[in-house]
């Protein structure tokens, strides 16, 4: 009799803890599938966070799948004497979809959340976060717009255009392709920026670096015309006026063509020579 009691005890003590590591690691990853209205057509994803880093891989499929993760940050206290960490916080994850526009958030203020996203390669991109977090975006073909206010934004075999800023590290960005019709811009602060290009880019190129160099693969035909001089609005004092000026070099690679705009304050910028790849190709 005792012996079956204990052995009840063990299968309830045993359901309980599956239970519980159910529920946490439910709270822990938190998934959503968001379909396309139209997954024929290019789609656009656009995320905002506070805290946290921001992954987005392409790949073949049709919807936009979303993963969140509260992450895990310092030593447990002394005094929890090796007890096992539960995690009451969710990420607070949500997504929207309306004509192949989604908006993806995690609402969680106090918690560092680190979204993973995979999306259809024909994507635009919108990106931002704020503390805590890298952003990341891999194998995508689409209009990419990406701010990271303090970490590093990377680039990977991406095709389209870009306009990336990262501010307190480095930019790297690497392009299979390029839209030769559309603008571009690279900007860091306190870190490197660092473009591979396809090895028939065709750019008039601006060049801004304070406190760094500039190094390319390219040969840059530099334009010789002095700075342009910009008077500095304000009250004029007498005969007293302030002029700036315009510390960007430019010149043209392959003789010329899409407007891309590099700057970087205490950093190095680095424009490579990549594959040869059909510049116009998508």
């Amino acid at each position: 009799m005792q012996t079956m009691k204990l052995a009840r005890l063990l299968a309830v003590m045993f359901a309980l803890c599956f239970i519980l590591l159910g529920a946490i690691a439910e709270v822990e990853s938190d998934k959503l599938t968001v379909p396309l209205a139209d997954p024929s057509l290019p789609s656009t994803v656009k995320v905002s966070l506070n805290h946290g880093s921001i992954t987005v891989n392409a790949y073949d499929g049709k919807d936009v799948a979303v993963e969140a993760k509260v992450r895990r940050e310092g030593q447990a206290p002394a005094r929890s004497g090796g007890m096992k960490r539960v995690q009451v916080a969710a990420t607070g994850l949500s997504a929207e979809e309306e004509n192949n526009q989604v908006e993806i958030g995690a609402q969680s203020i106090q918690q560092t959340v680190d979204i993973t996203i995979q999306v259809p390669r024909r994507t635009s991109l919108r990106l931002e976060t704020v503390n805590d977090g890298d952003i990341t975006v891999t194998g995508v073909e689409g209009e990419i717009d990406v701010d990271n206010n303090n970490g590093e934004v990377t680039l990977k075999n991406v095709s389209g255009n870009a306009v990336a800023h990262a501010y307190n590290r480095g930019l790297k960005v690497t392009f299979d392709r390029i839209n030769p019709q559309k603008p571009m811009a690279f900007s860091s602060f306190n870190g490197d920026v660092d473009v591979t290009f396809p090895s028939d880019l065709k750019a008039n190129v601006s060049l801004t670096s304070y406190g760094g160099e500039v190094f390319s693969d390219f040969d840059i035909q530099l334009d010789t015309t002095a700075p342009v001089q910009t008077p500095t609005t304000g009250k004029r004092e007498g005969r007293k006026f302030t002029v700036t000026v315009d510390k960007a070099v430019r010149g043209k690679i392959n003789g010329g063509g899409q407007e891309i705009q590099f700057t970087n304050y205490r950093g190095n910028i680095y424009i490579r020579r990549g594959a040869n790849n059909p510049a116009g190709r998508q």
